[in-house]
């Protein structure tokens, strides 16, 4: 590895585990930091360690709470008042990514707001898996490495072997994604069109597609609620399929998330681990495989660092 610039990697509290096994792909440990927490809840993240002329990589998911994203901010603007040569965010998952448009008067646009805010915090570079948009990525004056997960995803979802294999967008916005799968696992494609009531409320699905005797698997960026990917999964097993799958890269699981996957037609939830499940024993997670992704990330990271091609990691 480059020795001018020793590379350094950190990870913020609510990504310990996910930058612990990344560090150890990458055949390193953790930097030493601590984060002081004052009597009225702020924070004060702190380098135990010098990261003098570093390349500083901080691993951190800007999940809720904001604390997550504050956190990020603070270690950034520590590392480079530290004189870091570098200073490298890295979100496995980019929280406030479906605030990517003005789509009412008179609203935040939250993706944007984010962008600006890692750029002043000192950040000459991010990485990220699997945006909500991609055209996130334009919101950035900076390099963005944008991650996909299907370079984990479809070899696992090849193993699976299901003979009569379809893919399915959960909604119009997902056509592109699910094409993606489409013609790597060289199967058909069905679009599921959805009408929302109001945010995290889904009003009615339909499908457009073959569906009757296939084996679907449905593909998407993220679930929360778990509003849309049940109702998906039902009306999908209305019209005949065989078994229904999904394939989501991040797994907020917020409210009534688990229940509703526990009671619905999904046979199996595939999901990444961008983002931890839930440690309630109350939420069950038999129906959910995690595919890691720490080993991707740590090939990114060394190619960024060696400046070496990153294209030539992301298989599909």
């Amino acid at each position: 590895m480059n020795n001018v610039h020793p590379m350094k990697v950190f990870a913020c509290r609510n990504s310990q585990a996910f930058g612990e096994k990344v560090a150890h792909h990458l055949g390193t440990t953790l930097g030493k930091a601590s984060t002081d927490v004052f009597s009225d809840g702020e924070i004060q993240p702190v380098y135990e360690e010098s990261v003098r002329g570093a390349t500083v990589f901080i691993i951190q998911s800007t999940c809720p709470p904001a604390e997550n994203l504050m956190e990020l901010l603070l270690m950034a603007d520590a590392a480079k008042r530290a004189s870091a040569h570098k200073v490298i965010a890295v979100l496995p998952y980019f929280g406030w990514a479906r605030q990517d448009r003005k789509d009412r008067p008179r609203v935040s646009i939250g993706a944007k707001l984010v962008a600006n805010m890692l750029t002043a915090a000192g950040c000459d570079r991010v990485m990220t898996c699997d945006l909500h948009a991609d055209q996130i990525q334009g919101f950035f004056d900076i390099p963005v490495d944008h991650i996909y997960a299907s370079t984990v995803f479809i070899p696992f979802l090849k193993s699976l072997k299901l003979p009569n294999l379809a893919i399915a967008a959960p909604d119009m916005g997902g056509a592109k994604r699910a094409n993606i799968y489409a013609k790597y696992l060289e199967c058909p494609v069905i679009i599921c069109h959805k009408t929302r009531a109001k945010a995290n409320v889904v009003g009615s699905i339909t499908a457009i597609g073959d569906v009757e005797g296939k084996d679907v698997i449905i593909i998407d960026d993220m679930v929360d609620t778990a509003g849309t990917l049940t109702k998906a999964a039902d009306v999908l097993k209305g019209m005949g399929a065989n078994s229904v799958r999904a394939c989501i890269t991040h797994p907020v699981l917020s409210g009534p998330a688990y229940k509703r996957i526990k009671d619905s037609q999904i046979e199996e939830l595939i999901v990444s681990d961008t983002l931890k499940l839930s440690d309630d024993p109350e939420n069950d997670k038999s129906k959910i495989t995690v595919i890691p992704l720490e080993e991707t990330f740590a090939n990114i990271m060394r190619c960024v660092y060696n400046y070496g091609s990153i294209s030539e990691e992301m298989t599909f």
